[in-house]
């Protein structure tokens, strides 16, 4: 997939462009729809896919502080994108002042002006603009102006259930990281630098954890998790606690993961964790010995679910 980083460093025409514009954080079920139909238009069309999103989300510059955390990292987001066949992605960067132009600007200066669009295919609620002033009807009226189609795509559903970026962080933060999943159509990740922690894993409790530095994404709920960790090349499998480390009298979130049948430094690594299954609570032990002797169960519960998966 080809990335223009900025509207104004767009180098080439595109051949019959057909465009989809959003955030996208998860690129979950409902985007990727939104994707597999902006392809099989382009087919049609003999054209390209074009992606518009934003960096950093709009909620980040609006609201500072106040937004939510986010499924994916920018990065991340971009990589998932290109997995859904997306020819091209432009990355608008997002600030108050871009947020100030209005709707009917952003369609002739940004999309016809800068990408010429033969079709623009979004979400049925989406809105655009200064004030969120723009919507798909005035989309339509754009397109028959300037020379574009619009196509919507409705809110993919599972179960009855709307998926959504919204609804996704709710599970994850509630510990449902297999309902999560299946909204994403992918086990949820964590990507995260390992760093040294407390060196309590392996010195006091015979499993030598690999800590990770948090950067952003959203945490799930506290507690156990079954995960598979991409480490290079491997992928491993393992048992993660998400927590704040109660029995040591612990106050900072971390997140510690114990790989199987793994004994490498991965120190100032990057590394991926896949969240698989919530095991149960993070609690106060009375020690190391009785923490040492659940996290033998953990492992163990932990190793018959991955193979059974």
């Amino acid at each position: 997939m080809e990335i223009f980083e900025g509207i104004e460093n767009i180098q080439r025409s595109f051949k019959n462009p057909v465009l989809t514009i959003g955030n996208f954080d998860g690129v979950h079920r409902g985007h990727q729809a939104l994707f597999r139909k902006s392809r099989e238009r382009a087919e049609k069309l003999g054209g390209e896919t074009v992606v518009i999103t934003f960096h950093p989300h709009p909620l980040q510059v609006l609201a500072p502080g106040e937004g939510p955390f986010f499924i994916t990292s920018h990065e991340r987001k971009l990589e998932l994108i290109a997995l859904c066949g997306v020819d091209v992605a432009v990355v608008v960067p997002f600030s108050r002042e871009f947020a100030q132009m209005s709707a009917g600007d952003f369609v002739k200066t940004l999309l016809v002006g800068r990408i010429g669009p033969k079709a623009i295919i979004v979400g049925e609620d989406y809105r655009f603009g200064y004030n969120r002033e723009g919507d798909t009807e005035f989309l339509q009226r754009m397109g028959d102006k300037y020379g574009f189609t619009v196509e919507t795509v409705s809110g993919v559903q599972m179960d009855g259930t709307v998926v959504s970026s919204t609804l996704i962080r709710q599970f994850i933060q509630e510990g449902d990281l297999r309902e999560a999943s299946r909204l994403l159509g992918r086990p949820y990740e964590i990507v995260g630098m390992v760093v040294p922690g407390h060196q309590r894993g392996g010195r006091l409790l015979g499993f030598p954890t690999a800590n990770i530095r948090l950067s952003g994404q959203a945490p799930p709920k506290p507690g156990v998790y079954v995960v598979r960790v991409e480490v290079g090349q491997g992928t491993y499998g393992g048992a993660a606690n998400v927590g704040f480390n109660p029995t040591f009298g612990g106050t900072e979130l971390s997140v510690e993961v114990f790989l199987f049948d793994f004994d490498e430094n991965i120190y100032e690594k990057l590394i991926r964790v896949h969240f698989i299954e919530r095991l149960r609570d993070e609690k106060r032990f009375s020690g190391p010995d009785e923490l040492a002797l659940q996290i033998h169960k953990d492992v163990e519960r932990a190793r018959k679910i991955l193979s059974e998966s």
